[in-house]
């Protein structure tokens, strides 16, 4: 187990690895599912526009440039961290993040973007339903460890 004293102990030691990922979503949010659809239509709490859909909505269909949003790198976080905040307004922001190499439940992978070397994507590798994936999703969000508050870290 490490203890940190400050964020930049933190900062060196996730560069010791060879890449995180990270979300930043507003205080009370789930960090890798939608409680409702302010952001975009939904199903099994998962955003439509994130994952490639079944005709039916109850299957979603691997595709290796669709999947949940996470920044490889601090500069990319920080713009993100910075226009989350402006949507928040006023309201905390909390970053969440992971281990690129962590272990995913199976059937979830981070890809690179071909368009942004600097953003993921959490995509499914495998066929499966909304259901399966939402519980994927949970299990992925129970190993993101949270920087409360990081516009100072950042």
């Amino acid at each position: 187990m490490e203890q940190f004293r400050i964020i930049g102990d933190i900062r060196e030691y996730i560069k010791s690895f060879d890449a995180f990922c990270a979300r930043s979503v507003q205080r009370g949010e789930h960090p890798t599912l939608y409680m409702d659809d302010k952001q975009g239509q939904t199903y099994n709490n998962i955003r439509e526009k994130d994952y490639l859909f079944s005709q039916c909505r109850n299957w979603v269909i691997p595709h290796n440039q669709m999947g949940l949003s996470f920044s490889a790198r601090w500069q990319h976080l920080k713009d993100k961290y910075k226009l989350k905040k402006k949507w928040a307004a006023g309201n905390p922001v909390d970053v969440f993040w992971v281990i690129e190499q962590c272990d995913l439940p199976l059937g979830l992978k981070f890809v690179q973007d071909e368009k942004d070397k600097e953003h993921y994507f959490l995509t499914v590798t495998e066929r499966m339903t909304s259901a399966q994936l939402k519980v994927k999703l949970i299990a992925v969000a129970e190993r993101m460890s949270v920087i409360r508050e990081a516009q100072d870290t950042l």
